[in-house]
This record gives structure tokens, C-alpha cells and sequence, in this order.
């Protein structure tokens, strides 16, 4: 042992580390874009009454999520916040893919 860093007692173990901004930013990415696209649909009566997001025009809350996300994880400061962002993205893909795919396979023809 070094004279620089006695061992830690018992009482002083290293504290747990918290959620931190990469785990913040995973549930917070991942929740805006399921209220988003699961959430706001039913508050506006199905997918019958909602013209805003249908066809192409879909895809441009992803295209700016994705944007923000990306121009976050390059700055050295917020990229641990960029970078949850990015995974919260990959696991609304993975989990939405899943729910959509489950949902068609019920379908009959």
C-alpha cells in the first residue's frame, strides 16, 4: 500500500454511481418518442382523426430527434447526453419494430 491512498475502511466504501446524463438520456429520449408516437395518437382519437403524422411527414420527428441527438454527442461537453440519446433512439426502433410486428401478425386477411 502506498502512503497516497490508505485502504478504505468499510464505512467508506465508493458510493454507487447515479443514473447519470448517458442513462438520463436513454429513458428520456426513449419515453418522448413512445409518448410521441404511441401517447399522442390515442389523445387525438386514433390514427383516423391525426393527419400530422401520417405518410412521409413521420419520419421528420425521428429525422430531428436524430439531429439533436447527433450534434450533442460530438460536443465533448453533452456527449455522454447525445450518446443516451442515440441508444434511446435504438431501443424505441428495436421495442416499436417488435410492437408493430407483433400487432400485424394478429391481423387476418
Amino acid at each position: 500500500m502506498s502512503k497516497d491512498n490508505p485502504p478504505l475502511k468499510k464505512s467508506e466504501e465508493n458510493p454507487e454511481p447515479g443514473l447519470g446524463p448517458m442513462g438520463f438520456g436513454i429513458l428520456l429520449g426513449t419515453a418522448a418518442l413512445y409518448a410521441l408516437y404511441l401517447v399522442l395518437p390515442i389523445v387525438f382519437g386514433g390514427p383516423y382523426n391525426m393527419r400530422f403524422l401520417t405518410g412521409p411527414s413521420a419520419f421528420v420527428p425521428i429525422a430531428g430527434y436524430l439531429a439533436i441527438a447527433i450534434i450533442l454527442a460530438v460536443r465533448p461537453r453533452t456527449s455522454r447526453w447525445g450518446a443516451g440519446l442515440l441508444i434511446g433512439l435504438g431501443i424505441f426502433t428495436l421495442l416499436g419494430g417488435g410492437l408493430c410486428v407483433g400487432s400485424l401478425a394478429q391481423w387476418r386477411a
